[in-house]
Order: C-alpha cells, then sequence, then structure tokens
C-alpha cells in the first residue's frame, strides 16, 4: 500500500488530477448503474410476482384434481389458466409432486415446499427461486392448499406451487447490464481525458509561475511578471499576484541595497581619504626624523579624531538602516513608551551639544507603542539638526501635546525645492555639505516614526528657521496592559 502511494504522489498532478477525476466517476457511474440494475430487476420480479398471482386464483381451485389423479406429468394445454409457459403442481407432506394437465411441466420441490404443505394455517404466498426438471431457472409461488378427499371424506393438506420461467428476465437483466458496463466504461474514458484537459488548462498558470521562478533562480532577473486577469480571483489568479508583488518586493530590496552600499561606499571615501592623509603624514614625520610642528600635529591629530568619530557614525547610522530594512524591528519589539520622558532624555543630550542654545520645553504626558532606543535616537537627531543649524545664542523651541511633538528652530531654514528631499538616504542641502553629517538621521527619524505608526513633516516655519512636526498614536495615559 505505502509502494502504491509513493508511486501515485510521484505522478505529475495532471495525471493525479485525471485519475482523481475518472475515479470519481467511476464511482458515481458505479452506484447508479448498480442502483438502476436493482430497481429494474425489482420491477421485472413484481411484474412477474403479479402474473404468479393471477395465475394462482384462477388454478387453485384445481389443486384437490391435481391430488386426487397425482400424475408426474403434464397432459392438456394450460393457455386457460395462463402462458404456455407456466408450471402448476401440487406438494404432498411427504414431497411428492402431484403435476396439474395443464402445467407446462414440473418444477423441482424443496424444503419450503414440503413446510408450507404441513401448515394448516401457512403463510398467504411465498415467492422463491428454483429450476424445473430440466434444470432451468423459474421464479415460483408457494401457498397452503386444504381439499376433501372424495374416497375417505378427510381433509388432506399440500402446497400449491405456480412458476415461470426465469430465461426472459434474467436475459433482459443481462442485456442491461452489459449496456450499463458500456456506458460506465466509455464515461470514465470520458471522464478521465475531460480531466487531463481541464488540468492542463487549470495548471496553465502554475507552469507559467513555474518557469517564472526557476528563470529567477536561474539568473536571479526579477524583473519578470506573470500576466494575471484583472477580473480574476481563483486561487492561482492569487498565487501569480502574490508572486509579482514579491518579485517586486525583492527588486526594490535589492535596488535599496545596491544603492545603499553605492552611497555608503561614497561617503566613506571622503573621511577614509583624509584620514589616511593624515595618517600618512603623521607616518612619514616619524620615519624621516622631521618633527612635525606642535600646532600642526595637534592639528593633525583633531583632524584625525574627528574623521574618526565621522566614521563611528556613519557606521551607527548604516547599522540603524540596515536593521530597519531587514526587519528586525517588527512588532515583537515595539511596547508601550512614556514620549515625553523620551523627548526630555533627547533634550538632555541635544543641551550638552548646544550649550549656547537656548532650548525651551513645554510637554504633556503621552504614551506610545515604539521601540524605545530607537524612538529616542529620532529625537535626538531631530534635535541635533536644530543645534546644527540655530545661529549661537539662538532658541529652539521644543513641544509635545496630545501626540503632536513639534521642534522649531531659528536658523536659516530649507529652501522649498529641497524640502521633498530631505528624508532621502544620504541627501545633504548644498548649503550644509561642510557641516559634520552623513545625510542620514532624517531617514532613520522617518523609518522609525513610520514603524511607531505615525508621521514627520518639515517644513518652512513663520518667521525663518525650520518647523519639524511628528505625529505618533497613543493615550495620553498608560493602558493598564499596553496598547
Amino acid at each position: 500500500m505505502n509502494k502504491v502511494l509513493r508511486r501515485y504522489r510521484a505522478l505529475p498532478i495532471r495525471a493525479r488530477l485525471s485519475m482523481l477525476v475518472a475515479a470519481a466517476v467511476a464511482f458515481a457511474v458505479a452506484a447508479v448503474s448498480v442502483t438502476c440494475w436493482f430497481i429494474v430487476q425489482g420491477k421485472l420480479y413484481e411484474e412477474l410476482q403479479e402474473q404468479l398471482q393471477k395465475s394462482m386464483r384462477m388454478a387453485r381451485d384445481q389443486a384437490w384434481v391435481a391430488v386426487s389423479d397425482c400424475a408426474q406429468t403434464p397432459q392438456e394445454d394450460n393457455s386457460r389458466f395462463g402462458p404456455r409457459n407456466t408450471y402448476f403442481q401440487a406438494v404432498l407432506e411427504d414431497g411428492t409432486a402431484c403435476v396439474l394437465n395443464f402445467s407446462a411441466g414440473t418444477v423441482e420441490v424443496t424444503e419450503t415446499d414440503k413446510e408450507i404443505a404441513k401448515e394448516t394455517d401457512g403463510p398467504q404466498g411465498v415467492f422463491r427461486n428454483g429450476t424445473d426438471a430440466d434444470g432451468n431457472d423459474v421464479r415460483a409461488m408457494v401457498v397452503p392448499v386444504s381439499f376433501v378427499s372424495q374416497s375417505t371424506g378427510e381433509i388432506s393438506n399440500a402446497a400449491l406451487v405456480v412458476a415461470v420461467p426465469l430465461q426472459g428476465t434474467q436475459s433482459t437483466l443481462n442485456d442491461l447490464a452489459l449496456i450499463l458496463l458500456l456506458v460506465s466504461g466509455i464515461g470514465v474514458v470520458g471522464a478521465g481525458a475531460a480531466g487531463l484537459a481541464v488540468a492542463r488548462a487549470g495548471l496553465r498558470p502554475v507552469d507559467k509561475l513555474t518557469e517564472a521562478v526557476e528563470h529567477v533562480a536561474r539568473t536571479e532577473d526579477l524583473s519578470i511578471r506573470i500576466p494575471v486577469e484583472d477580473e480574476s480571483e481563483d486561487e492561482v489568479a492569487r498565487l501569480s499576484r502574490s508572486f509579482n508583488s514579491m518579485t517586486s518586493a525583492l527588486a526594490n530590496s535589492r535596488d535599496l541595497q545596491q544603492q545603499l552600499i553605492a552611497d555608503a561606499g561614497h561617503e566613506l571615501r571622503t573621511p577614509l581619504t583624509s584620514l589616511r592623509t593624515n595618517i600618512e603624514l603623521l607616518t612619514r614625520s616619524e620615519e624621516t626624523g622631521r618633527p612635525i610642528p606642535a600646532e600642526d600635529r595637534k592639528a593633525l591629530l583633531a583632524s584625525v579624531k574627528a574623521q574618526m568619530t565621522e566614521l563611528a557614525s556613519l557606521i551607527g547610522d548604516l547599522q540603524e538602516l540596515s536593521r530597519s530594512d531587514s526587519g528586525q524591528q517588527s512588532g515583537r519589539d515595539l511596547q508601550v513608551v512614556d514620549f515625553q520622558e523620551t523627548v526630555e532624555a533627547a533634550l538632555r543630550r541635544a543641551r550638552l551639544r548646544g550649550p549656547e542654545l537656548t532650548i525651551t520645553a513645554d510637554l504633556q504626558p503621552w504614551y506610545v507603542r515604539s521601540e524605545p532606543s530607537a524612538l529616542e535616537r529620532a529625537i535626538v537627531n531631530i534635535l541635533d539638526n536644530a543645534v546644527k543649524f540655530s545661529p549661537e545664542g539662538g532658541t529652539i523651541e521644543v513641544a509635545l501635546h496630545a501626540g503632536v511633538l513639534t521642534v522649531r528652530d531659528h536658523g536659516p531654514g530649507i529652501p522649498a525645492d529641497e524640502l521633498p528631499h530631505v528624508f532621502d538616504r544620504f541627501w545633504r542641502s548644498p548649503s550644509a555639505r561642510a557641516l559634520p553629517g552623513s545625510g542620514l538621521g532624517l531617514s532613520i527619524v522617518a523609518r522609525t516614526v513610520q514603524q511607531a505608526g505615525g508621521e514627520v513633516t518639515l517644513t518652512r516655519a513663520e518667521g525663518g528657521g525650520t518647523l519639524a512636526t511628528v505625529r505618533l498614536p497613543g493615550a495620553a495615559t498608560p493602558p493598564p496592559e499596553g496598547l
């Protein structure tokens, strides 16, 4: 059995579908055919039994004649009491068969006939199958009869048997069985062919999908798409749409990764080149024995330190972006965060970086669902931008009301044509390229806020400066079991 199952599972889906359709049709046709055959058999036997009952009523009064003479062979025509092929005989208690003169022949006596002959109050009629003297099958009706002997005056019992041959009925049933068998065979073969055709037509989209997957695996070409009809909503169409969506997402992800690598390489080149130049100057000074003046050496070391800091910051930003792109920050990492407390922690860090600035804060309680460290880093990035572009002795205004955080500086502001690009990776305003930074800070802000279900915008503030707005869904009070 297991071997058969393994062979079946090894067959192509088309063959399996065809076999399943053929098997289902075969089962249905077989059930209908068998039911039809038994119904016809029952109807034919009912007709025979009606014929037997009619003949029995006409021949019942002649039973005493058969017993009195007890002839063993028929001598007269039986056309008065039924068809010429009807059998009439009386069976005595000892099993002796007395044939009526108008019987078509004799019927083999059975134990049932003897039992009925012994019963004075036996059943009104029993139907059975049997054979005649020549071995032909017959359908018989047996009823008990009683009569008074003319010679002795005693009451005697017997069983009157009326039978008709089954040859015509059996021939009809055999012909019907042959016809049903032929029709069933044709139906099963046709169903198998139809199932194969339907399987081929239905699996054609699956073939296209398989070819597309094999093409992607062979060539790594993610631009391939499977055509799908817009109005189609079956499982294969849904699978094709899912495949197209998957390849589109993979292609976009690969493009983003390639772009990230290219941009990262470009951004890393500048600090690495500067760092290499400074280190070579220091090394050459040591090798040649010509010391660099103290002030120049101090400036070189400060430049090396600054470049190392810039590299560390850039690497940290790249790690944050790659962590977000890889999906590691999932719903399981999110938790209820006190937004007010997070902003206050970011403000403490911002005041250390801009001690000459005045930073005001008006914060109200608000609780959001986010990853705590990522959210704090995003707020720090916004505040760092405000500190970086604020004039010396300037003011930064921070407010948090009903889940809306605003950070307004009084710097030069962002030109209107540059606002659509501020959240792009590695994008830096031409006027700010001389300032430290990698151009990834606002990209991290946008990604973190989006993962928390919010939105962030940067606009020009009235009166000059920039206004950063962060909106996060949440509540003014912490939920009992988290959001």
